[in-house]
């Protein structure tokens, strides 16, 4: 296995480190770490790539798995920060449909012997997430020793959750819906015997 997929496959392993962190464990530094393990995974996301292209190794393995272990580390972040009251279940419930419908489109291509990449706007919308997600670790995070210098920005007006929290929540959930829109439109030739 060369070492961008490599970096896939670490992405999916701290990605269960992150639920692990953020469900529950009791501790100190329990947010902090959960922040930091998601930032690790979330530049795996754009390291795997990189190197994939910059070294000359694609390979079907990563245009299939590096989509996936986005949506895996996405959907973790999306649904443990609903669970925590921070983003509302039913945008959590539109972003996981669009990757669920990808998905399946990526499955059917599969089994025609096509294997669909990512395109430029899936990669803007995991961007836009990862970053969603981030802030809102942040603000978890701030509320611990390490971070506690951060917790007065969320005080300002339009810096905390409910004000920025929300924006990028917004924009989030219209760029992954534009993009899952658009990427189904592209392939549609795939689901012309439905």
């Amino acid at each position: 296995m060369n070492l961008p997929n490599q970096l896939t496959v670490a992405r999916l392993g701290l990605t269960l480190v992150f639920v692990a962190l953020l469900s529950g464990i009791p501790g100190t530094w329990v947010k902090t770490a959960a922040l930091l393990v998601f930032s690790i995974a979330a530049t795996t996301d754009f390291l795997d790539g990189y190197l994939a292209r910059r070294l000359g190794m694609i390979t079907n393995f990563g245009k299939l798995m590096d989509p996936l272990a986005d949506k895996v580390l996405m959907t973790a972040g999306f649904v443990l920060l609903s669970g925590l009251d921070l983003i509302p279940a039913w945008a959590v419930v539109l972003i996981l449909a669009r990757e669920f419908l990808v998905t399946g489109l990526r499955l059917v291509a599969s089994a025609e012997g096509v294997v669909l990449a990512a395109d430029s706007a899936g990669k803007y919308k995991t961007t836009l997430q990862i970053v969603t997600v981030i802030y809102f670790l942040v603000y978890l995070a701030s509320a611990e020793p390490l971070l506690n210098f951060l917790r007065p920005l969320f005080g300002v007006f339009y810096l905390g959750p409910d004000h920025l929290g929300v924006v990028l929540i917004g924009v989030s959930l219209v760029l992954t819906l534009w993009s899952g829109g658009r990427y189904m439109w592209r392939n549609r030739e795939l689901l012309k015997d439905c």
